[in-house]
């Protein structure tokens, strides 16, 4: 048994000395190409193999993903500024329609005011007329009746002259002497009071 156990363990002692010969020989390869994988011309092939999966699969969630929700949002500030340019356009036309009925609003308050004015001149015109008339009439009255008084007291004052003319000469008569004719010193004193 003896014999029999030694070639086995020359058959693992020689298992393991190839072994241990792989991987020093292994250890010597890789001690000789130590460096950037990525370089290695080897596994070239098995790279571009995983590049292709990766764009497929960036490509497709891309494509069947964002881009459409990126698509969707662009669209969205599309219409909102669409919709916006359209509310300020009729904002724009509400804001000039509303110019111009201002400005036809003040042209028509003025034109009312002017008209106002000429009706509340034409009042007061009436008025100052009306009052010129009803002052001139008065004033007509008034004349008229100082002029009747004047000629009243006129005719009054004449009439005291007269007497008094009467009286002066009936008493001169008498003090120069002669009779006193009263018919005769009337008609003189008229004669000379006519001129």
């Amino acid at each position: 048994m003896a014999n029999s156990t030694e070639p086995a363990a020359e058959a693992v002692t020689g298992a393991a000395t190839e072994a241990a010969g792989h991987v020093a020989e292994a250890a010597g390869h890789v001690a000789e190409k130590a460096g950037m994988p990525q370089l290695d011309f080897a596994t070239f092939p098995n790279q571009i193999f995983w590049l292709v999966v990766a764009l497929v699969m960036i490509y497709l969630v891309l494509s069947r993903v964002a881009l459409p929700r990126i698509g969707g949002i662009l669209a969205d500030r599309q219409g909102t500024i669409t919709n916006d340019l359209a509310a300020a356009e009729d904002l724009k036309a509400s804001a000039l329609a509303a110019e111009k009925a201002y400005e036809q609003a003040l042209v028509d308050a003025r034109a009312e005011a002017q008209k106002i004015i000429a009706e509340a001149r034409a009042v007061i015109q009436a008025e100052v007329d009306e009052a010129t008339a009803h002052a001139d009439a008065e004033i007509a009255a008034r004349a008229a009746e100082s002029e009747r008084r004047i000629g009243e007291i006129r005719a009054s004052a004449v009439d005291s002259v007269r007497e008094v003319a009467r009286d002066t000469a009936a008493a001169l008569v008498a003090a120069l002497g002669g009779s006193v004719d009263a018919k005769a010193i009337a008609t003189a004193v008229t004669a000379r009071l006519k001129g």
